[in-house]
């Protein structure tokens, strides 16, 4: 199983029922966006109980070919990287539901 985009518009739609789906999936776009423009800048976003996202410097290295076996030359590149929070990592080890049924996120 896994949440994608559309699955998140679909839940959060069926959570707010006054509010149109396009409206929902526009601000899930407009989140994203956001999100994705600052980290092409380079800059950290944090959202506090969830976690970070931030953009890393993997240096060029040297890697193997699984199926040659042959040397191959791995460039520096730039990557996003995601660091869990500590309340949805509490949240993930002891389940994903709370006891009232809800979702904490």
């Amino acid at each position: 199983m896994a949440m994608t985009k559309s699955g998140l518009i679909a839940e959060l739609a069926a959570r707010a029922r006054h509010i149109h789906k396009r409206d929902v999936e526009l601000v899930v776009n407009t989140v994203f966006d956001a999100m994705t423009a600052a980290l092409r800048r380079g800059e950290r976003i944090e959202l506090r109980g969830f976690g970070t996202f931030q953009v890393r410097q993997r240096e060029a290295r040297v890697g193997r070919n699984p199926k040659s076996g042959a040397s191959v030359r791995i460039p520096a590149r730039r990557t996003a990287f995601f660091k869990v929070g500590k309340m949805l990592r509490e949240l993930v080890e002891q389940g994903a539901e709370r006891p009232d049924g809800e979702d904490e996120l």
